[in-house]
């Protein structure tokens, strides 16, 4: 407090400030990053406290291109799909994430991520060739074999640390994907990323960058072994690290509840009546000549002589020892033995759990090892080397979800084999709760000789899907089981309280758009002009169909991949009202009918009005005055 108002430029950066934490380097606006993060083209400079590295400005333009491509349904591939809310979607997580901008911005709960960690043996998408095009970038990260499945030599680039660019390029790949995932995230949002030495260092200051240092919460460590291994060259490593960021300072991390382990230092040699305690030193670290206002002398009452520390001050101010004194919180030992007091803190007053920990033992989390014995029991075979662990995603939710939140979506955009899918389905099963997935997958060849590819898993998504459907089987079967025996407690008619979780997911494949899209024609190339119009006048590709054409509208409409869709007499309606779509036929009694329903918005497509203008132009007339946004394509 310094006595002065705030200022109306004090006000509008706190706010810019809270819209955009990424533009603030040391308290201070760092107009390069705004113009960047706005989309204007930015060289940045180097001289100045940020992280920089080569195709940093170029990436940003990567980041910033809209996205034609959208998410087309797979019903043989998924599980319930017309009940479950649960989703997968296969596809180059990028792109995956440019299309849920629209309608999943700001709702998603808790991400949990486990990306390449840059070794030198990762073989991962970047834009390494930035004098690219956009059609280029998005043949090569689509190029597919004879089969369908997307080729290694197309998606991938080894990142060896015998390149030049090695941390670069893993910068420019994780860059992008986390600016578009903090999108994503509610206000009350939290982020955990794993990652080892090879990139935390980098990790961290990147994600200062795009989510605002003062938005850091921790960087947990994480002991995934607890076994050494002789064949390392230098140190064994037991750990890895978890950084963990928050959208905003709305955020609250719910302490955890008491264990035997912590009460134990709670004991009570002077039979205090209040209880257990234990205590805490009274000599504070700086000295007299530091703290000259905590120096004052003590109070023995059972050798009866003062005390005074030779060097330190104290930690209390001394109106807070005369009430430390009143209320009998000084400890002396048995005898008065103890040459300066300690505080005592009493189990009693320790309400509300206990404040976690930044150290994760293995004895809480898992390990590595577990989560490849978890993933082996459930599938069969070894099929994926070193899944994290389910207990360890489970140990992240338990630090953001309270006792009455069971709902909410979570999103792991580098899914793997889908562990914390799993997580989520377990949770629910064990407290009742309705929470949502959304797992993303690259549908990433495994190896011809692995374990997986000979048991027919062509990719890792396919390990992904299946163990979802089985960990859904299992866990069904496990409800099934305490139903029946609940229902034999139970008097007659009466059905069990406990309820199936949902267990289904529907899964989404990243595709090409369902309309053609207007390409850029260099120069005066008449013909490439004519087929650009001509291509206008019949707006939709040949892979297009309704069903998926009905999606794609539904993401572009900022409307769920959840959204309720009813085929009625030659119309969709989503949601009820919120949105109808004509795909099918433009006739008079059509119009009405859609007009009787009153939506909000109708799309439609121009073509059905073709050799019919009057109608076309009527349908606009009538839909304005009926107060419908009306589009079409």
């Amino acid at each position: 407090m310094d006595g002065k108002s705030q200022t109306p430029q004090e006000e509008r950066i706190k706010i810019l400030q809270s819209l955009m934490p990424e533009v603030f380097d040391e308290g201070k606006i760092d107009w390069e990053k705004l113009k960047a993060t706005l989309g204007e083209e930015v060289n940045f400079a180097n001289e100045r406290y940020v992280l920089n590295w080569a195709g940093k400005s170029d990436a940003f333009r990567v980041m910033q291109q809209p996205s034609s491509a959208t998410l087309v349904p797979c019903r043989e591939e998924s599980v319930d799909f017309d009940q479950t809310e649960n989703i997968f979607i296969e596809g180059e997580n990028m792109e995956v994430l440019k299309v849920l901008q629209k309608s999943y911005f700001g709702k998603v709960k808790m991400i949990y991520i486990d990306p390449p960690y840059n070794t030198g043996n990762d073989s991962f998408i970047y834009p390494d060739k930035f004098s690219e095009t956009k059609e280029e970038y998005q043949r090569r990260v689509g190029d597919k074999d004879e089969e369908g499945y997307m080729t290694r030599e197309g998606m991938f680039r080894k990142n060896s640390k015998e390149n030049g660019q090695y941390h670069s390029n893993w910068l420019c790949m994780m860059m992008p994907r986390l600016y578009l995932a903090k999108a994503l995230l509610r206000e009350d949002g939290v982020i955990f990323v794993s990652i080892d030495d090879n990139e935390v260092h980098n990790l961290r200051l990147l994600m200062n960058e795009i989510f605002g240092e003062e938005n850091f919460l921790v960087s947990v460590v994480w002991e995934k072994r607890y076994t050494r291994s002789n064949n390392a060259k230098t140190f064994t490593t037991l750990t890895e690290s978890i950084l963990v960021y928050r959208k905003s300072e709305v955020v609250s991390i719910i302490k955890e509840p008491r264990n035997e382990k912590a009460d134990s230092i709670y004991s009570n040699p002077d039979n205090d009546p209040r209880g257990v305690w234990t205590s805490v030193s009274y000599v504070n670290p700086a000295t007299k000549e530091q703290r000259p206002n905590l120096s004052y002398p003590l109070w023995n009452p059972i050798l009866k002589k003062e005390v005074v520390h030779p060097t330190n001050a104290w930690k209390f101010e001394k109106s807070n020892y005369e009430k430390h004194v009143e209320e009998n919180r000084l400890y002396w030992g048995k005898n008065g033995e103890n040459i300066y007091p300690r505080l005592k803190k009493f189990l009693s007053e320790m309400e509300g759990g206990m404040v976690p920990v930044d150290l994760w033992k293995h004895e809480d989390t898992g390990t590595t090892d577990q989560g490849s014995k978890e993933l082996e029991n459930l599938m069969g075979g070894k099929f994926f080397d070193f899944p994290k662990p389910v207990s360890l995603i489970k140990r992240a939710l338990s630090l953001i979800i309270n006792d009455d939140e069971k709902d909410g979506l979570y999103l792991d955009f580098f899914a793997g084999t889908s562990p914390t899918a799993q997580a989520i389905m377990e949770l629910n099963q064990t407290d009742g709760g309705h929470r949502k997935f959304i797992c993303v997958q690259l549908p990433e060849l495994c190896d011809e000789k692995s374990e997986a590819f000979k048991a027919g898993y062509k990719t890792i998504a396919e390990i992904g899907k299946e163990r979802i459907r089985r960990a859904g089987a299992k866990i069904r079967k496990e409800v099934e089981d305490e139903q029946a025996k609940q229902k034999e407690k139970l008097p007659f008619g009466e059905e069990p309280t406990i309820k199936m979780p949902d267990l289904g997911f529907k899964v989404f494949k990243l595709s090409e758009s369902n309309f053609k899209q207007w390409r850029k024609v260099k120069g005066s190339e008449n013909e490439e002009w004519k087929l650009q119009i001509e291509d206008s006048l019949h707006p939709m590709a040949e892979i297009a169909t309704k069903n998926n054409m009905v999606y794609e509208l539904l993401l572009r409409s900022g409307k769920s991949l959840n959204s309720t869709i009813e085929h009625r007499n030659g119309f969709y309606a989503i949601n009820g009202k919120e949105l109808i779509l004509m795909l099918e036929t433009a006739t008079q009694e059509l119009v009405d009918a859609i007009r009787a329903e009153h939506p909000q918005k109708v799309i439609t497509l121009d073509s059905l009005f073709e050799g019919n203008d009057q109608l076309k132009t009527n349908t606009a007339l009538q839909m304005r005055d009926a107060g419908v946004e009306f589009r079409k394509i």
